[in-house]
């Protein structure tokens, strides 16, 4: 699949190019009112707690006044999509921060956010601009985060425009090569789901667990079936000790997503922390049959056999996961522990600086970077 640059101008070095991607959504329906939505959103949730739902790419009062010479809805489709980007990364100079996600309205007032947060601001600002955006998940590549021994998962959302019968998109990712093959635009009740999910990703990730509740019960409440979510909520119950009630939640997503990695990766916890060991072993079998492409499966199992004191099937696993992509800070951090852990500090610190080469924000690369310096650990930007 060949890029074609809609935007093609110095100093957007953050912006992916701009995909055409023949595909069957051209004709996407007409999104619905902000008044339209929060109607939806109650009717799922009830209006207590649909109430308190933030719609994440609402432009605020500050965006509306600020920019109103901007958001003048003119000229044509392809003109006020680069009027857009231009705005953002030239008027706004929005730069890149790995957390927190933010709202349209944060990320304009601070200038800064992560992947989400920038497809937030460019929803809002595109519509006021009548355009048609919307959110799209990109299948092909999936953020994971492996601690304490269960996995942590979060999509990858780009925004998208249908121009000329084809799906365009515009990401923000500042490390990754943008080889991305299967899409899927999704609604924005489920847009916003994502939303949740990636801030309860992020309180899971901090330790906090009210907060963490509050977002993913709000996630799957939207989203039923929605995989991320489901798998999440799972992870909270099992770090508040409801194993038993972790297992039901995952078995219910499995049942929805029968080859789900984090899934099946997390129902494998559950089965040890329930004294299942050999189904445990099974689950783990069946996952390294069908992730041979997958270098975050690779680096789980590595930490896995790290956490139990083999070294040697660790450093095997991060190697499997190298080869698989090299171009994954979570590989090279995972590398770097094992060579900590076998006193090989060069090596470490060799995979530590790849590390932060491909994403200079990367919270656990700074760490143990920091570490191995006895430093603080250093700042990063996007």
């Amino acid at each position: 699949m060949r890029s074609t640059p809609l935007c093609p101008r110095p100093g957007l070095a953050l912006l992916t190019a701009a995909l055409a991607v023949a595909v069957g959504c051209s004709a996407y329906e007409p999104f619905e009112t902000l008044p339209d939505l929060e109607r939806q959103i109650e009717a799922r949730l009830g209006s207590e707690r649909g109430g308190r739902v933030e719609i994440p790419f609402a432009l605020s009062e500050q965006i509306l006044t600020e920019a109103k010479p901007f958001l003048a809805p003119s000229g044509s489709e392809r003109d006020r999509v680069e009027e857009v980007i231009d705005f953002i990364f030239s008027g706004l100079d929005l730069k890149y921060s790995l957390t927190p996600t933010r709202n349209a309205a944060e990320t304009f007032a601070v200038r800064e956010g992560n992947c989400l947060s920038f497809v937030n601001l460019f929803v809002g600002l595109a519509r006021q601009k009548r355009l048609n955006p919307f959110y799209v998940e990109v299948q092909d590549y999936q953020r994971w985060n492996f601690k304490d021994g269960v996995v942590i998962s979060r999509g990858h959302i780009v925004a998208g425009i249908n121009i000329d019968g084809n799906l365009r998109t515009y990401d923000f990712l500042p490390y990754r090569p943008k080889s991305y093959r299967d899409f899927e635009p999704v609604d924005d009740i489920t847009a916003i789901a994502h939303f949740y999910n990636n801030l309860g990703a992020e309180a899971l990730i901090e330790g906090d667990e009210e907060r963490a509740e509050s977002h993913l019960e709000i996630a799957v409440g939207l989203a039923p079936d929605f995989e991320k979510a489901i798998n999440n909520l799972g992870v909270l119950m099992l770090r508040q000790g409801r194993a038993e009630d972790a297992k039901a939640v995952i078995d219910r997503g499995l049942g929805l997503h029968p080859t789900s990695v984090p899934l099946m990766s997390n129902l494998a916890r559950v089965e040890q922390t329930l004294g299942n060991m050999e189904r445990a072993e099974e689950l783990l079998s069946q996952l390294e049959e069908v992730n041979e492409t997958n270098p975050f499966f690779f680096v789980y199992r590595g930490e896995i056999a790290l956490s139990g004191g083999d070294t040697r099937a660790a450093l095997e696993y991060m190697r499997r996961a190298l080869r698989t992509d090299s171009e994954v800070p979570e590989v090279h951090v995972g590398l770097a522990k094992v060579y900590i852990a076998l006193g090989e500090i060069p090596k470490a610190k060799h995979h530590l600086e790849r590390a932060l080469r491909l994403d200079a924000t990367h919270d656990e690369a700074r760490k143990y970077a920091a570490m191995l310096q006895g430093g603080r650990p250093r700042s990063g930007s996007g």
